[in-house]
């Protein structure tokens, strides 16, 4: 009866698999598997409870020193907090509480250039107000995430920005350049209006310098300018704006420069 139960197909007709011997009765027969019973459960229950748990301790595990109070935070506010405010344009992620669920979202975001919405290439040329987020703090938001994403010492909290408002545009006539412009005249660029798709925007001095305007990723479809330069660009007449490729149009904003100079 008990090789028909499949338990001991292995062991011999009167002895278990740990020498104990048995007697064939019912009785026994029952004793025996209420102990098989407790004895496997009580191995399986803990293993379950363990598997159960793992999720949980493996999302606590911290690995990074760097924390949101005392670096992230600063980026976010810098970067993100623009449109990312209670009342904005988007979701809030000024606190921790409301960051922390979107870490990896963040991450991915920013690593990939589609967040914050700003298509110009860092480097390429210098901007007033650029959101774009540096090499350095992609490195530190993306060992954040990976390192568990701390919330460290709140007291490391910088203040909460102010409620952001858009910059005072520029008072600037437009001039849209497809593949090639030669200026007759000086001009001061301010920045680039808008863009139709990837590009970089050069301008050649008379004197041989090479001056870079712009360059710009379809990161975000959604974003097409302006792009206003940190300082205005003096093109002296005679300056080469160059596009590449050379069937891409963009819109330069320029002001009439001032008497004397």
């Amino acid at each position: 009866m008990l090789s028909r139960l499949g338990l001991l197909r292995c062991a011999p007709a009167r002895y278990l698999h740990n020498g104990h011997k048995i007697n064939p009765s019912r009785d026994s027969m029952e004793r025996f598997l209420r102990r098989y019973r407790h004895r496997r459960d009580s191995l399986i229950r803990p293993t379950i409870l363990l598997l159960a748990a793992y999720p949980l301790l493996a999302h606590d595990v911290i690995t990074t020193k760097i924390t949101w109070s005392r670096e992230v935070s600063r980026i976010v506010y810098k970067r993100c907090a623009s449109c990312h405010h209670d009342g904005g344009a988007a979701f809030s992620l000024i606190d921790y509480a409301e960051a922390r669920p979107w870490a990896k979202g963040i991450k991915d975001e920013v690593v990939t250039r589609r967040m914050p919405p700003w298509n110009a290439i860092e480097g390429f040329g210098e901007f007033k107000d650029d959101p774009g987020v540096t090499q350095e703090e992609l490195e530190i938001i993306g060992d954040w995430v990976e390192g568990g994403a701390p919330e460290g010492n709140p007291s490391y909290l910088p203040a909460k920005p102010r409620q952001h408002t858009a910059p005072e545009p520029f008072r600037a006539r437009t001039l849209t350049i497809s593949g090639t412009l030669v200026a007759t005249r000086a001009i001061d660029a301010v920045g680039v209006q808008s863009v139709g798709g990837a590009l970089q925007m050069i301008a050649r001095l008379p004197d041989g310098r090479i001056v870079p305007l712009i360059w710009v990723q379809s990161f975000h479809n959604g974003y097409s300018g302006p792009y206003y330069f940190r300082d205005p660009l003096r093109l002296p007449a005679g300056s080469k704006v160059e596009l590449t490729p050379s069937t891409a149009e963009a819109t330069l904003l320029i002001s009439t420069p001032k008497q004397g100079r």
